[in-house]
């Protein structure tokens, strides 16, 4: 059977299907429970939620599933204090606060004091997965998470970051092709030495990692997920298709960008965040591109528009979102969640059968 090897048996899911763990509020209790209960794996994405934040949204999963579900984390990350990039980053961001009727925020300084914490909700809650992006964390912690029988899956652009995980003692990895809307997991190179496609990157991970492989990056429906399969992957995990969905907390304005998108619309850039990311191009992508390398690093620039991004949610101006989407938005569908798993399965089964 398609659907039952070692990553399925190990999380408990019927399906080798996990929701990609997107921060921002897109995956909320309801988006990571019905995907549990119809046989994938639901992603809580806790990146930019506070401990509490965090603890009361996995209170509320658990209240609308008893399936296993997971969390996802960002690595801390240490950017160089640069009051030179700030200050040329406000004074492009100007135009576009003094239209929203947006303050400049503050630049505070970065510590590990969050990720500690949201590391001991994982614990006390005991959640059955914990992945991680932008990097590994240190053994110390993958060993603490595994004695307490907590799986860990940590995430690579390339097949020396799936190593790196492995050696980390990571259970399994996400190997995110370059199709992948949303941030670059990239973190052991420059991302431009990493945005390998999905189709090259899995098998050759398959072939030199021991662990489970899980693929990701422009896949939507049954035959990527087959496909996926077929090239050694032993699960997929799946963003923009999950962001259309009716459980789905995105922005009403990012679906719709999605929904009316296509393939040749999507570009990689970094001027929302500092991190290169992959979105429906847009006026602010486009206003900004040209200072891209002069720009702060993630995550500060990160903070820097943040309030931008979300006022221009609340007034319907779209053309200054950040609209995260892979490569794939002409196959994106308003449906459940129940229905996708349900179009996808069925789909699989017909391509088996034929065979």
């Amino acid at each position: 059977m398609w659907n039952n090897n070692e990553l399925t048996r190990t999380l408990g899911i019927r399906y080798p299907i996990i929701q990609a763990g997107m921060a921002g509020g897109t995956t909320t209790p309801e988006l990571v429970a019905a995907v549990s209960n119809a046989g994938g794996l639901g992603t809580l994405g806790a990146g930019y939620m506070t401990a509490d934040e965090m603890n009361e949204t996995i209170t509320k999963i658990k209240e609308l599933t008893d399936r296993p579900f997971g969390v996802n984390l960002f690595i801390p990350e240490f950017p160089e204090h640069c009051d030179e990039k700030i200050d040329k980053a406000n004074e492009l961001l100007r135009p576009f606060r003094e239209k929203l009727n947006v303050a400049e925020p503050q630049v505070g300084l970065y510590s590990t004091e969050t990720f500690d914490k949201q590391l001991e909700v994982i614990i006390q809650q005991r959640v059955a997965v914990c992945s991680f992006t932008f990097g590994v964390p240190s053994k110390e912690v993958i060993q603490r998470l595994k004695q307490e029988n907590i799986v860990v899956i940590g995430t690579a652009t390339t097949v020396n970051e799936a190593i790196i995980n492995e050696e980390s003692g990571m259970n399994m990895v996400v190997v995110q092709g370059s199709e992948a809307g949303g941030h670059r997991g990239t973190f052991a190179s420059p991302f431009t030495e990493a945005m390998i496609g999905t189709m090259s990157l899995v098998p050759q991970a398959a072939d030199h990692v021991h662990i489970p492989v899980i693929a990701a990056g422009g896949i939507m429906d049954g035959r990527g997920v087959l496909a996926a399969l077929t090239l050694g992957a032993q699960a997929v995990q799946m963003g923009t298709a999950f962001v259309t969905t009716v459980e789905s907390g995105a922005k009403q304005q990012h679906i719709e960008a999605i929904l009316t998108s296509t393939e040749d619309q999507t570009v990689v850039t970094s001027v929302f965040s500092g991190k290169p990311a992959r979105g429906i191009q847009n006026e602010f992508s486009r206003e900004l591109q040209p200072y891209e390398q002069s720009l702060p690093d993630y995550p500060v620039m990160n903070t820097l528009t943040t309030g931008i991004r979300g006022e221009a949610a609340k007034q319907n101006r779209p053309e200054w979102m950040h609209l995260w989407s892979g490569q794939s938005p002409r196959m994106s569908k308003k449906q459940t969640v129940n229905d996708l798993l349900a179009n996808m399965v069925s789909q699989i089964d017909g391509i088996m059968h034929k065979r």
